[in-house]
């Protein structure tokens, strides 16, 4: 081949690659971008939960993005068959090796088939509390109380008890305070019940419950269950917390605290 010749088929060739090049930053830019839009107007549409939308809508955007390289690879002259063969051999090598990748990815079909929580959702699981921000196939991503992020492996997630606070629109506020045998019960009760009913956040229906629940050592015990939405538990839980002790002080009634009674016999 003379020099002539070279320099025509290394035009062609160039080219060729400028020109898939063009078309691969063109497909992906339309992929990305027809992806995002049908995942914002499902969401909008409500007919798929957001958790699903997001997960279709990245695998799609991740074929459809291997299907343009193939494409672009037949079109440069590359026999893809022989891509695909050392593809595959190198799929059941990485797949040994990442052996829990794989039933991470599992984990990950598991829970969006099962829907045990979705994003959004206040959960406990894996020793781990806090609001679910994304459900990806290997991770599931999660915010704690504290603003840290903890990515849950699927495999753990799908296979681990998983406490959903979210999943019922209300909570019941189960509470214990202690008061001494010397103080009056009644009154003790009338006074939680008083807080309860001050508190909007608190449901008449079921009305509160507030009784006496054991007679200890110390101590007579009264239960307080009251039911709130989800969102106000907490408020409701630190409110009866920080207004029971100043009600019980006005009314003279006392809370006991440990303490040893020592007889000296001569």
């Amino acid at each position: 081949m003379d020099i002539k010749a070279l320099a025509t088929t290394a035009t062609e060739v160039g080219i060729k690659i400028i020109i898939a090049l063009i078309v691969m930053l063109i497909a992906f830019a339309i992929i990305n971008k027809i992806g995002n839009s049908l995942e914002k107007l499902v969401a909008k549409s409500g007919k798929l939960d957001k958790t699903i939308a997001s997960t279709l809508s990245y695998v799609a955007r991740i074929a459809l993005k291997v299907l343009v390289l193939l494409g672009l690879i037949s079109y440069l002259g590359i026999n893809t068959a022989g891509i695909a063969t050392i593809i595959a051999s190198l799929g059941v090598g990485v797949g040994m090796a990442v052996n829990g990748a794989v039933a991470n990815f599992a984990g990950g079909l598991l829970i969006l088939v099962t829907r045990p929580f979705k994003v959004g959702d206040f959960v406990e699981m894996a020793g781990t509390m806090g609001t679910v921000l994304d459900i990806r196939l290997v991770h599931t991503k999660i915010a704690t109380l504290d603003n840290k992020v903890v990515y849950v492996p699927n495999g753990t997630a799908s296979g681990a008890t998983v406490v959903n606070y979210s999943e019922k629109d209300t909570r019941r506020v189960d509470q214990t305070f202690h008061i001494s045998y010397e103080s009056d019960a009644n009154k003790a009760i009338e006074i939680l019940k008083a807080l309860a009913e001050r508190n909007g956040a608190v449901l008449k229906d079921p009305a509160p419950f507030v009784k006496i629940s054991g007679a200890l050592d110390s101590s007579i015990e009264i239960t307080t269950r009251l039911w709130v939405k989800a969102a106000d538990y907490w408020d409701v839980y630190f409110y009866m917390l920080e207004n029971a002790k100043p009600a019980f002080d006005a009314a003279g009634i006392s809370i006991p605290y440990p303490q040893v009674d020592v007889h000296m016999k001569n």
